[in-house]
This record gives structure tokens, C-alpha cells and sequence, in this order.
């Protein structure tokens, strides 16, 4: 589970990924040097390097960090194998909730819109992370969609798999919509409207018995 940082190295970390999330959502990856994230953090370059050996290593751990919060709601068992998850209709809501409190975070949802376009250079430090972070993606919100078609009454006759790469890229689509014109754009309730298709509805989500497997 995520805590607050307690100790003065824990809450230093924790400044300079403050600062770097600022900086890169700003400027991207790679226009952005330590000595910049430093000064924004009220630190000398060699202090930062005493908690980051370099520029990728903290790229990967602003990543990360905001992807290990969101799979404590959703996907525990990625954290800690043979944890228990909450029911799939909570799930799901849980999953829409991610999406209404990235439209309170502009920085962010900023930061990841231009890293992963960044990252598709497989040269880039990123690569690999998003890559990864992609397929887990997939594998678990396709998981999650073939348990609630199957829940559903009657049954959704639909491929969960391919149903799970059309909502990433619909999240994506609309983060970078919303990014151009947020006013012009609600990301929830497209998320909604496109899971209400299959019969997926928050206030009516399947709510079966202990998740098993």
C-alpha cells in the first residue's frame, strides 16, 4: 500500500519526483536535464544524484509511481500476486473513477500523452516500460470485461480482447482531446457511453461473488 513519505530521504524522493512530474508534463522527457529538476526541487545537482543515479531512472520511477497507485484499486494482484480484489462491478467503477480524476489532473494525463508518443522510439528510455505497461493493460482490463460480459444478463456477446484495446485507445484518444479543449471533451462520460454499448452501466454493473483465479 502507498504511504506518506516519513523520513527526510523518503519525503526528499518524493520532492524531486514532485518537481520532475511537473517538468516533464511541461516539457517532455527529453528537454528537460537533472540539473533543471534539481533547482525546481531546491536541491544541488549532486543531491538529486544521491537519490536518482540519473535522468531514466527517475523518468521510470514517475511512471511508476502513478501507475502502482492506480493498480492498488484495480489490479492488486499485479502488486502483490494472490492478493484479493474487490468485486469486478467495483472494479470497473473504480476504473471509470481513474478516468473522472484524470480530468483533474491535466500535468499528468500532459506527461503520459507526450511520453507515449515519445516512447514509441525504441531508443528511448521509456520504451520498454510502455511496452509493458500496454500489454498488462490489455491482459487486465480484458480479464476484467470477459468477467462482467459473462455476469451480464443476458451475457454480452462480444471478445473481451478486443473490446480492452478499444477502450485504451479511446482513453488515449480523448486524453489528447481534452489536453487541446477540455471543455469541448468529457472523458467520463465518453467512457460511459462507450461501456454502456456493451451493457455496461455503473449504476447497474454485475455484482457477482469473490473473484476467483
Amino acid at each position: 500500500m502507498s504511504h506518506e513519505p516519513r523520513t527526510k530521504g523518503e519525503r526528499t524522493r518524493a520532492r524531486i519526483l514532485d518537481s520532475a512530474t511537473e517538468l516533464f508534463s511541461c516539457s517532455g522527457f527529453n528537454a528537460v536535464s537533472l540539473r533543471e529538476i534539481a533547482a525546481h526541487a531546491g536541491l544541488t545537482h549532486a543531491g538529486l544524484l544521491h537519490h536518482f543515479p540519473g535522468k531514466e531512472s527517475l523518468l521510470l520511477e514517475v511512471l511508476s509511481r502513478r501507475d502502482r497507485a492506480d493498480a492498488e484499486g484495480l489490479f492488486p494482484r499485479i502488486l502483490e500476486p494472490g492478493a484479493p480484489e474487490p468485486p469486478r462491478g467495483e472494479r470497473l467503477r473504480r476504473l471509470v473513477a481513474v478516468i473522472a480524476r484524470n480530468s483533474e489532473t491535466p500535468g499528468l494525463v500532459s506527461l503520459y500523452a507526450k511520453l507515449s508518443a515519445e516512447a514509441s522510439d525504441p531508443g528511448h528510455p521509456a520504451h520498454s516500460y510502455f511496452v509493458e505497461r500496454y500489454r498488462r493493460l490489455r491482459t487486465e482490463i480484458g480479464a476484467l470485461l470477459e468477467d462482467l460480459f459473462a455476469a451480464a444478463e443476458p451475457p454480452v456477446k462480444a471478445e473481451p480482447g478486443p473490446a480492452a484495446v478499444q477502450l485504451l485507445a479511446l482513453m488515449d484518444g480523448l486524453q489528447t482531446q481534452w489536453l487541446l479543449e477540455p471543455g469541448a471533451v468529457s472523458m467520463e462520460a465518453l467512457v460511459r457511453d462507450f461501456l454502456g454499448h456493451y451493457g455496461l452501466h455503473m449504476d447497474a454493473a454485475p455484482e457477482p461473488g469473490p473473484v476467483t483465479g
